[in-house]
């Protein structure tokens, strides 16, 4: 579903991304993690066209998107919840969760099973975003990214800051997704438990560069614990 080859990219003159290489297959989750500042957010904006690289390829079904707009990304079938959840203040659940039809017909409706994902949703329609709680305003933006219904989910950080029962319903949402076997998802994490009990494959990142890989099921063996703590 994505391929990533040898991508590089810079802030001014600091080589934030070296020849990055990774792919996320439809049915599997791809953790990625690292420490603070070692590039992951750099590299998932990168992927959805939010920052250039500068050299390498980024490929989305078979085809080129590295010249793509975040726009077109979208479009394409990539969905986006960035750290932070950036969902918005003053409009209410419902409006949010309509953001993420933008680009399709006006009259599109809100799919229902994103309320049998997340039931609170339902009960909050008519509430602002900026009213929810931070677990619920996570939940919110998982399900505005999922609205389109999207083939490849990229998730940056979604257990920031997030009490561990939205945690839990969070795992189980990636994980039910993800055994559907037609999405494919990319997640980035700090907390490692999360990762570790969702992860298919694994990749490690220490200043720009991916140090490790391989598949979940070895990520205790290999001590992949020790190379992301703080």
């Amino acid at each position: 579903m994505l391929t990533v080859q040898n991508i590089n990219q810079y802030y001014g003159g600091s080589h934030i991304l070296r020849d990055v290489s990774l792919t996320a297959t439809p049915g599997k989750v791809t953790v990625l993690l690292g420490r603070n500042g070692v590039g992951k957010t750099t590299l998932l904006k990168s992927l959805m066209g939010l920052v250039p690289i500068k050299s390498g390829s980024i490929q989305f079904d078979g085809k080129a998107i590295d010249k793509a707009t975040p726009y077109d990304r979208a479009r394409a079938g990539i969905g986006f919840v960035p750290q932070g959840r950036e969902i918005f203040g003053r409009l209410t659940v419902e409006e949010n969760l309509r953001m993420g039809l933008a680009y399709k017909s006006g009259s599109t409706p809100v799919p229902p099973h994103l309320y049998e994902l997340f039931p609170v949703l339902k009960q909050m329609l008519k509430r602002r975003g900026g009213d929810l709680s931070g677990g619920q305003q996570q939940q919110l933006a998982i399900a505005r990214a999922l609205a389109p219904g999207p083939r490849l989910l990229i998730l940056d950080e979604p257990t920031e800051g997030i009490q561990p029962s939205i945690i839990k319903d969070i795992g189980r949402v990636i994980r039910m997704l993800a055994d559907k076997g037609e999405m494919a998802i990319l997640l980035c994490e700090q907390y490692y438990d999360f990762a570790q009990e969702l992860a298919d494959e694994y990749l490690v990142m220490e200043r720009g560069e991916v140090i490790a890989r391989g598949p979940g099921s070895e990520m205790e063996a290999k001590g992949i614990r020790n190379l992301v703590a703080i």
